[in-house]
């Protein structure tokens, strides 16, 4: 069968990579056209765009980009319809891929979405036009089953894919020694994020408490992506700070504590054990609408997931220099052992094992044998 992905982040790119794996275990003669990164490529099949040529981050950004995302769209409906896919399988990125699946269900393609959009954030009825544009939904977060109930649409829990991606991981025995990192300083991991919008307006304040910490004593590792304009890293190459490339999960594995963009690098973070604090900020435009709209306490999935505040989230005028020194020293010191344990409890409520291959046999299941109808 005929497969059409589309990944719009550096963890849609590595989620739905697994899930190519596990489809290739269900159906060897599965052929793959995506949108996504390197890691679909190592699958195999053809990609269209890199998901950091259509990434753009707040309302701000989007409505100056707005033609060029258009255009990315108008190709990809467009390619859609020329390649005839059996399935089109959605990886989070909802306002792109929410666009796609309201245009090609009515023309007679099945639409399958693999990590729900997070509705329950934010605008929760986007959930009743997600039923009508989407005939099966994958979710990964433990909440969501009950809170699609609510809207009258059945779908299928499968776990969260960061464990089976984690547990896959096999640490570099070298990465010390490769990057000349001093095995006897602790290393702090500095998590600006993966979209250009994110690094550009958070970086620069993250760097600003390096002065505050005793160089004998601590390392600094900022993890970047080779996908963004090197120009982006260019005042952590002045500091003389350590910069490591697509290297984050070795990073973490030796990490003391972290800063860390809100996305799914927290909840990475949190599964390696890293206490962290966590950093946000968008342009004022975008801020002021989110806060409007938003119905959650928390912004960060590990928060999110322990319904309490378990990581100290610094957002928009709350992200200074004074804020983030003073709450990455706890990290250190006071509430580390909380933190810590607090993981454990978070953990313990998510703890899963073979999503990608669950998902990836339930889609294969309901493409041969039929979709169900919906229960309510």
């Amino acid at each position: 069968m005929k497969y059409y992905l589309i990944a719009g982040e550096k963890s849609g790119d590595l989620h739905a990579s697994n899930l190519m794996k596990e489809i290739l275990n269900n159906d060897p003669e599965a052929e793959f056209r995506f949108w996504g990164g390197e890691e679909m490529q190592k699958v195999g099949g053809t990609l269209i765009h890199h998901y950091s040529e259509i990434s753009f981050m707040g309302f701000l950004e989007v409505a100056k980009n707005l033609l060029t995302i258009r255009r990315y769209m108008n190709e990809c409906k467009k390619d859609i319809l020329c390649w005839k896919p059996d399935v089109v399988i959605l990886v989070d990125f909802s306002g792109f891929n929410l666009k796609i699946a309201k245009y090609v269900k009515p023309r007679g393609t099945k639409v399958f979405y693999y990590i729900s959009p997070k509705v329950w954030a934010w605008n929760q009825s986007r959930a009743k036009r997600i039923r009508t544009a989407v005939d099966r939904m994958f979710v990964i977060m433990h909440f969501e089953k009950a809170f699609y109930k609510k809207y009258d649409y059945d779908v299928d829990y499968v776990g969260n894919p960061l464990f089976d991606a984690i547990k896959q991981f096999d640490p570099s025995p070298t990465f010390l020694e490769e990057n000349q990192l001093d095995p006897n300083k602790k290393i702090i991991a500095v998590l600006p994020g993966s979209r250009y919008q994110e690094v550009q307006m958070i970086l620069q304040t993250m760097l600003t408490i390096i002065p505050k910490y005793n160089k004998e004593e601590f390392q600094f590792v900022v993890a970047g992506v080779d996908h963004l304009p090197s120009e982006l890293y260019q005042e952590v190459k002045d500091l003389g700070v350590k910069l490591v490339f697509n290297q984050t999960y070795d990073l973490l594995s030796n990490a003391t504590s972290a800063v860390v963009t809100s996305g799914t690098a927290t909840l990475e973070t949190a599964l390696f054990e890293v206490p962290q604090v966590v950093c946000y900020r968008t342009s004022p435009v975008t801020y002021n609408i989110i806060k409007a709209l938003i119905k959650v306490r928390f912004i960060s999935l590990v928060n999110l997931i322990a319904d309490k505040e378990v990581v100290r989230e610094l957002i928009q005028n709350d992200f200074t220099t004074e804020n983030l020194a003073q709450e990455l020293e706890y990290t250190l010191t006071t509430k580390r052992d909380k933190i810590l344990q607090d993981y454990k409890e978070m953990k313990a409520k998510i703890d899963t094992e073979g999503t990608s291959k669950k998902a990836a046999s339930l889609m294969y299941k309901y493409l041969k044998e039929g979709i169900p109808e919906q229960k309510f």
